[in-house]
């Protein structure tokens, strides 16, 4: 039996007749010339052991290994080995989804104290099993505030990073959502506008830290937001969590985030993983499932999917989301880093980067290369402006293996330092803007 279903040649030629195309070549027309190749790439008919391990230790070293100054959503932060020991093991990576409960145990064990530890970082009621990233996340906050309130405009800050921005955009038009964006003062959302602009409105989306690394006061934000009939999103990245004040405690009725930084790796981009927990009150507005746990007839503990409000067990039209599934692996990998860290460790790590972020911070503007933006508080990120070419000093990090902070316009920088980052790496990157004209 074939591993996969080989097409005949009659089953091209209709699948050409039905596209317009005249061959298999033509599917490929849209791709640029210079994205293709020109030859076949060399692969050698067959290679030892030995042969084949050099082969791709030579294809690895072309790579480069950049000391990392950005941040903007995904950061360098260290990953246990434990990490990645534990989700490579078989049972993990080859498990998909807990349809049967009676023999999923393990994996609906580590979701529900996935859910458990999500709670205590938010200090909110409910957790679901996870979302693919934070943007994701924060769109699928603001379909429950839709869902709950009916109201057809949101209001989104004008500090929430610029990528989940466009997210949010993309989810609302397909949903006639309006969405407008609060503008901000001083690097912080500005109550003021909020205010103004919250009537009929399903809420208010907001970010903390935000894009330029501020930690927003969000005091009184969720008393102006309820008193319009609108609920309080607020989206924090994990690490910041252990820190500063919860989104409960703010008083927000839907938390989301990415996860990131708790022991997931850059990986070119992902996979990462988002979070969304919320109060007992909109449990029923929450997409993906949840999972509980209770007793089996002999009085053992059992756990089971206790919340499933997805397409694939109710009818479509009635269900909160198309979300279907979710990297679960993802969340393993966050439940083990938060295990293994315990309470002290998460925050300690977390003063690690927030002082490392300070100590760059004072280090850059003595240099008188730089002045400041926005105001503190800030946590691991910063934005300076600069008096020298950015795209200049740009280059000069890149030829001493340094990935530099992200330029977000008018010769701003987004820096960002993380616990990797060491006394000396810093000053490596002082040295270089020093020598900056």
């Amino acid at each position: 039996m074939h591993k996969y279903l080989p097409h005949t040649r009659e089953d091209i030629e209709e699948m050409l007749k039905i596209t317009g195309a005249k061959t298999l070549d033509d599917l490929f027309s849209s791709i640029p010339k210079n994205l293709k190749m020109n030859k076949p790439y060399a692969i050698p008919n067959q290679l030892s052991d030995d042969e084949l391990t050099r082969h791709m230790q030579g294809l690895a070293n072309q790579n480069r290994e950049l000391i990392i100054f950005r941040g903007a959503g995904a950061y360098d932060h260290y990953t246990p080995s434990v990490v990645k020991s534990l989700i490579s093991r078989q049972e993990f990576l080859t498990s998909y989804t807990p349809y049967q409960p009676e023999v999923a145990q393990g994996t609906l064990q580590y979701i529900f104290e996935y859910q458990s530890m999500v709670c205590e970082l938010t200090g909110m009621d409910v957790s679901n099993a996870s979302m693919y990233d934070g943007s994701t996340a924060t769109a699928e906050a603001m379909f429950m505030a839709y869902a709950q309130t009916g109201k057809s405009n949101i209001l989104v800050s004008e500090t929430v990073n610029p990528r989940t921005i466009d997210v949010i955009k993309t989810y609302a038009h397909y949903r006639n959502i309006k969405v407008t964006i609060v503008p901000m003062k001083d690097g912080m959302t500005d109550l003021t506008s909020v205010s103004k602009n919250v009537e009929d409105t399903m809420g208010l989306i907001v970010q903390s830290p935000n894009y330029f690394g501020v930690i927003e006061d969000l005091d009184g934000f969720a008393d102006i937001i309820h008193q319009a009939g609108g609920l309080l999103i607020i989206n924090s990245e994990g690490q910041a969590l252990s820190l500063i004040k919860t989104p409960g405690e703010y008083g927000a009725d839907i938390a989301c985030g990415d996860l990131q930084s708790l022991g997931l790796p850059l990986s070119f981009g992902g996979a990462y993983l988002g979070y969304l927990a919320t109060k007992m009150t909109y449990v029923r507005k929450m997409p993906g499932r949840i999972c509980g746990v209770t007793t089996d007839v002999d009085g053992k503990r059992a756990f089971v999917l206790t919340l499933q409000a997805r397409e694939q067990h109710i009818r479509r039209a009635k269900a909160n989301s198309n979300i279907c599934s979710n990297q679960s692996l993802m969340a393993l990998a966050v439940t083990i880093y938060l295990s293994t860290m315990g309470k002290e460790g998460l925050v300690k790590v977390a003063n690690e980067s927030m002082k490392g972020a300070h100590y760059l911070y004072h280090r850059l503007l003595e240099t008188k290369k730089f002045e400041s933006v926005y105001p503190q508080p800030f946590f691991k990120e910063f934005v300076l402006k600069a008096k020298f070419d950015v795209a200049a000093f740009e280059d000069q990090c890149l030829d001493q293996g340094i990935l530099g902070p992200l330029l977000i316009g008018d010769n701003q920088l987004l820096f960002a330092v993380t616990e990797k980052r060491t006394l000396e790496e810093m000053e490596q990157l002082v040295e270089l803007v020093v020598s900056c004209k």
